[in-house]
């Protein structure tokens, strides 16, 4: 018997009311109702249309008049708004999980709200237990730093609601009263000229004063200076530079590089963060010792370092789900497209290698990489080579590399691939609009589970390809350095090898970033193994030149300093395999645009590797 809420027939004439009824075909199709029993009930008329089954049971409304109507046609239209099988509901309604769901599609806004406010009431109620057991027993360890944390967290998250109320509801008019005028006065081209000529004197008083402490810090500015001469003499187009965007990108580096290392805050915001990355990542541990077994770090690289770059693509995925990667990439996006004036989609990317690698940044732009001009192509490809992936950053770590510098080159080299591509290969063509909005929308998964699932089956590929490369290229490495021996002996120079020839030809180039003249063959042979092999052999090296220095054992070390631009200095996927990587990602999701990719990919290769080095100076200067 159907049930109030569904399809039911029209009142027949000549059956009794307040009964159930059957309608049936006939021989020659027509339909014919008859009485099914004496239960009495009381419903409304609804239509019956020709997709019910052949029998269906209907309810006659006990009140309709009797009075001369025609049956009911099998071509009328259907008044409902679900449409399961009518077999269903007429055997007793529709089930609870239907009647819930509909119940909450009614009523989801409140439902929310409300939902939302009691897990509000009982945050407020456990911060307020914390922060009375903190006042009773503060001796407890970590119990201080526990608290901070969750104190600036919920700091974080009010801020961010009060942002974001502030902004739909009173937006508009904060804008046109206070906002409109000043982004007026500060519009003025006399305005911009007298600002920038501050600043330009603000730097130069505050390199004055400091490298007066420190002339180490000055060969590092000097070495930045060097490298914007050298991209602007080996420019694709020197006459089509425009200068806004390359001085932002270097203002935004040195403001990040400022805030972060040189003032306490700053600093301890990011060891904070960094401490509990680190702290974050070693999870990863547990079910690399359930599958491993409890000696699982006697093969540290393979069952220690690989399954956190799977743990950590899972953890992304599940961010990418609910949505919070997205709210962070488009700020971070908007941040870099209002300072620098560069286009969307290459503000997106830029924005989007922070977090995630070089072929799954463009992801979030693929819609829009067949029609982009070459400078945004090429400013793509650089942002790639200029940074790495958030999941191998945690293998970096788990090496021993120290975290805090990793999160500040990731965040330091985003403006800096921007700008050195700006300048390396300028706008010649028509780009879009500065207001253009670009949507990002969510992955395909259908659940949290899900996108843990499907995280862990895209960290599968990535961690093959991460360890079949290290195999072929360490093996071709020693073959290699077996060659340049055997070929040294002939001259009574046995010790030649690939890492010696790369000690000598980046030692310009590491004493511009500010390393110390002794670091310097150390420093040069790192960078020379990131960009022939991988950062991944150049990090393993440093970590063990960084552990001998904290522990004291015997091998080659260097100073705190030459370690921190060399960790800046490594930081991205600039190295010859990446090529292939990048012109197979990229070319995949816009096959018209290959040869342009293939054109630029060298370029766009020498532009990371010098945004790293950028970095690295800046690192040095400040």
């Amino acid at each position: 018997m159907s049930s109030p809420g569904g399809p039911r027939a029209r009142y027949q004439p000549g059956v009794a009311e307040g009964r159930d009824v059957v309608i049936t075909l006939d021989e020659k199709g027509s339909p014919r109702t008859e009485v099914a029993g004496d239960k009495s009930t009381a419903a409304q008329c609804y239509k019956f249309t020709k997709t019910d089954p052949d029998s269906v049971h209907v309810q006659v409304e006990p009140t309709a008049p009797a009075q001369e109507t025609p049956p009911p046609a099998y071509n009328d239209t259907i008044d409902t708004e679900d449409a399961p099988s009518r077999r269903t509901k007429c055997c007793g309604g529709p089930s609870m999980s239907t009647r819930v769901l509909r119940v909450f599609k009614e009523h989801k806004k409140p439902i929310l709200i409300s939902f939302g406010s009691l897990l509000l009431i009982g945050f407020i109620v456990f911060l307020g237990f914390a922060i009375d057991y903190y006042l009773k027993y503060g001796l407890v360890p970590d119990g201080c730093k526990n608290l901070i944390g969750l104190v600036s967290i919920t700091g974080a998250v009010l801020f961010l609601l009060a942002y974001y109320c502030i902004s739909r509801f009173c937006g508009d008019d904060i804008y046109e009263h206070c906002l409109k005028h000043c982004f007026t006065v500060m519009g003025n081209i006399w305005v911009k000229r007298v600002f920038y000529v501050l600043c330009l004197i603000g730097l130069i008083l505050w390199i004055a004063l400091d490298t007066a402490r420190n002339t180490q810090n000055l060969i590092s500015g000097a070495g930045l200076i060097v490298m914007v001469i050298f991209l602007y003499i080996f420019s694709k187009h020197p006459d089509h530079v425009k200068w806004r965007p390359v001085l932002w990108g270097l203002a935004l580096q040195f403001i990040f590089g400022l805030l972060i290392l040189r003032t306490q805050v700053g600093f301890d915001v990011f060891r904070f963060m960094g401490e509990k990355f680190q702290s974050f990542i070693e999870y990863a541990d547990v079910g690399s010792k359930f599958v491993f077994g409890e000696k699982y770090t006697d093969h540290f690289f393979a069952f220690k370092v690989l399954p956190i770059i799977v743990f950590f693509s899972s953890v992304m995925s599940v961010l990418y789900y609910i949505g919070v990667m997205q709210v962070v990439i488009v700020k971070m996006a908007w941040l870099l497209q209002r300072t620098m004036e560069t286009s969307s989609p290459e503000s997106i990317n830029a924005a989007g290698n922070i977090f995630v690698g070089q072929t799954d940044a463009p992801l979030l732009i693929r819609p829009l990489i067949k029609n982009m001009t070459k400078s945004e192509l090429h400013a793509v490809m650089t942002g790639g080579f200029a940074t790495i992936a958030g999941s191998v950053l945690g293998a970096y770590i788990a090496f021993g590399v120290p975290p805090t510098h990793l999160l500040t080159a990731s965040v330091m080299s985003a403006p800096a691939a921007l700008a050195v591509s700006k300048l390396f290969y300028p706008e010649t063509e028509e780009t879009m609009r500065l207001d253009d909005n670009v949507e990002l929308g969510k992955g395909d998964e259908r659940n949290v589970i899900e996108a843990v699932a499907q995280g862990s089956q895209i960290a599968i590929s990535l961690v093959a390809n991460i360890a079949v490369n290290l195999i072929s290229f360490l093996a071709l490495l020693a073959f290699f350095n077996g060659i340049l021996s055997w070929v040294g002996c002939m001259v009574g120079y046995e010790i030649l090898s690939f890492e010696i020839i790369c000690s000598y030809v980046f030692m310009p180039l590491a004493f511009m970033m500010g390393v110390e003249w002794k670091d310097c063959r150390l420093v040069a042979e790192l960078i020379g193994i990131k960009t022939f092999l991988n950062e991944f052999v150049a990090y393993e090296a440093l970590a063990k030149i960084i552990n001998n220095r904290v522990t004291g054992a015997d091998g080659v070390t260097m100073t705190v300093r030459s370690e921190v631009i060399a960790t800046y200095a490594l930081c991205g996927f600039s190295n010859l395999g990446s090529m292939g990587i990048m012109l197979g990602g990229l070319g995949a999701m816009a096959p018209n645009r290959v040869g342009d990719l293939a054109e630029m990919v060298v370029r766009a290769l020498i532009g990371g590797s010098i945004a790293c080095f950028m970095t690295a100076s800046l690192a040095g200067s400040i």
